[in-house]
């Protein structure tokens, strides 16, 4: 286990006036575990400005470049190694690890692999980096993965960049977050699929009320979104890499732009939505976020941190201050899932060639929040 280094400095963040990150490299100095950001930001009522959050338990270790994470019914769980093109099924109730095949068509390279993962109805919906594309399958799910049925092809990929965070929303829809691929112009062009995020059916045909007829594109002008959740709400959030200054966490809207490659942060420039929040490059560089307790948890790459977010109350424009939690302490982070409970999953990254492994890397983690 990492330790947060001696001599932090304060933490930069602030709702909408604040910094944000680029890469997944080395992370740079920040805030001590479970320090507050500056105060100065008033919470509507009965929103919990401030919370607490604890690692309760290590679930399993070893894992080999883990990326998604997705819940089963009975409370089991899937993750993927991107680089092995492996699913596995993990019992929490012990941590039992049963293989469930290998994906076939997975190239893992770069920042490409096996990514996201969602279960739905019997299904296991996997985004990943192919030959020529990413794309999203299903697979049948029993005691081995059924063959995949590819249900959307053709969104761009490349050495960096490719998005690959998949969910279910409220709806009954499935939304994938994809990247740029490091070609800029794919945010701005809406007959692109590449940095976008994605608004499906079940079986991968463009969701009814889509904004733009006939085409699954939801939200567009996004660099690389890694990581979506919903409120209580249920309204969607998005986290997004930036590139230089500013990593964000937006909240989207169907058919708005946010900006990218016009725009980095928070700007007030006419036609782009502004991030809700936003970081340093070296305080951040954000991957998988989670809903629960009244906050958006967002776990940092590069950042080596968990930030939590109060998110504000509908019809409100700001709630509390964004705090880091444990700094340094398991290195990076790459994904966070709810739990029953009001509880989290959560799982570094330290095996992916940019991280500094040590021994039980990688693992999942059981938060208790509060």
């Amino acid at each position: 286990m990492r330790r947060a280094g001696v001599g932090a400095v304060a933490a930069a963040v602030t709702w909408v006036l604040v910094a944000g990150c680029s890469s997944e490299g080395a992370a740079g100095p920040g805030p001590e575990r479970g320090s507050p950001a500056p105060s100065g930001s008033s919470a509507p009522p009965g929103t919990p400005e401030r919370g607490r959050v604890k690692v309760a338990s290590t679930l399993t270790t070893d894992l080999d470049s883990p990326w998604g994470l997705a819940a089963l019914p009975d409370g089991d769980l899937l993750v993927s190694s991107r680089d092995e093109r492996t699913i596995t099924r993990v019992d929490t109730a012990t941590g039992r690890r049963t293989p469930l095949g290998e994906v076939p068509g997975v190239v893992p390279e770069g920042e490409g692999g096996l990514l996201g993962l969602a279960s739905r109805d019997g299904w296991v919906y996997a985004y990943f980096t192919a030959e020529r594309d990413n794309r999203i399958v299903r697979m049948r799910l029993g005691d081995r993965l059924g063959p995949p049925e590819v249900i959307l092809s053709g969104i761009p990929k490349g050495f960096v960049h490719n998005g690959g965070r998949i969910a279910f929303g409220p709806d009954g829809m499935l939304y994938a977050g994809t990247g740029e691929t490091g070609r800029t112009g794919l945010a701005q062009d809406r007959t692109s699929l590449g940095g976008k995020i994605l608004r499906m059916t079940p079986e991968g045909e463009p969701a009814p009320g889509n904004p733009f007829p006939g085409s699954p594109v939801y939200s567009y002008g996004h660099r690389n979104v890694q990581g979506l959740t919903w409120d209580e709400d249920e309204r969607l959030w998005a986290s997004e890499f930036g590139q230089n200054t500013w990593d964000e966490l937006n909240l989207i809207e169907p058919g708005k732009n946010y900006g990218w490659p016009r725009v980095e942060g928070r700007a007030g420039v006419s036609g782009f939505v502004d991030p809700v929040a936003q970081w340093k490059t070296e305080d951040a560089s954000p991957s998988g976020i989670a809903y629960a307790r009244g906050a958006v948890w967002m776990a940092g790459l590069r950042g080596e941190r968990l930030w939590r977010i109060p998110v504000p109350a509908a019809g409100a424009e700001q709630s509390g201050d964004p705090e880091a939690f444990l700094q340094g302490e398991y290195g990076r982070l790459r994904t966070v899932l709810a739990a029953e409970g009001g509880g989290l999953w959560l799982t570094t990254s330290e095996t992916d060639t940019r991280g500094t492994p040590g021994a039980g890397d990688d693992r999942i983690l059981r938060l208790e929040v509060e």
